[in-house]
């Protein structure tokens, strides 16, 4: 398994204390079902997330829910860098977001927020995305 910025997961249940979370990793898709540099979303148990395959094979997971419209449209979001950060620019308001990190880099004159990320590893070519539950 190739992991992608991602930690080594956790067996359910297996070190933890009642009240720690438990991790999963969930398969979400193919790589095959991702297009270079567009989004796609999906759900994570209740949870609406924007996929993105980077050119150089990286996926990266981030809320699909944008903080600013308070809409789910981050997956439409026009991918590009900032330096050596990817980086998604909602389709919105234009609030430009780290796609590694979910930091908001480019508020656009507003608060600050950032975007829940989750990490992702590539196995052949299933994505597969870590859960965690409690």
């Amino acid at each position: 398994m190739t992991l992608m910025d991602s930690p080594t997961p956790l067996a359910p249940g297996i070190g933890l204390a009642s009240s720690e979370p438990v991790t999963d990793w969930v398969r979400v898709c193919d790589v095959a079902d991702l297009e270079v540099e567009r989004g796609r979303a999906a759900l994570l148990g209740d949870a609406q997330i924007a996929l993105f395959l980077l050119h150089d094979g990286r996926v990266h997971a981030v809320s699909n829910f944008d903080p600013y419209s308070r809409a789910n449209v981050i997956s439409r979001g026009i991918v590009g860098s900032r330096a050596d950060r990817p980086t998604v620019a909602s389709p919105m308001y234009k609030q430009v977001f780290d796609l590694r990190t979910g930091a908001c880099l480019d508020t656009q004159g507003k608060e600050p927020m950032s975007l829940p990320t989750w990490p992702v590893a590539v196995d052949g070519r299933r994505v597969l995305v870590q859960s965690v539950s409690q």
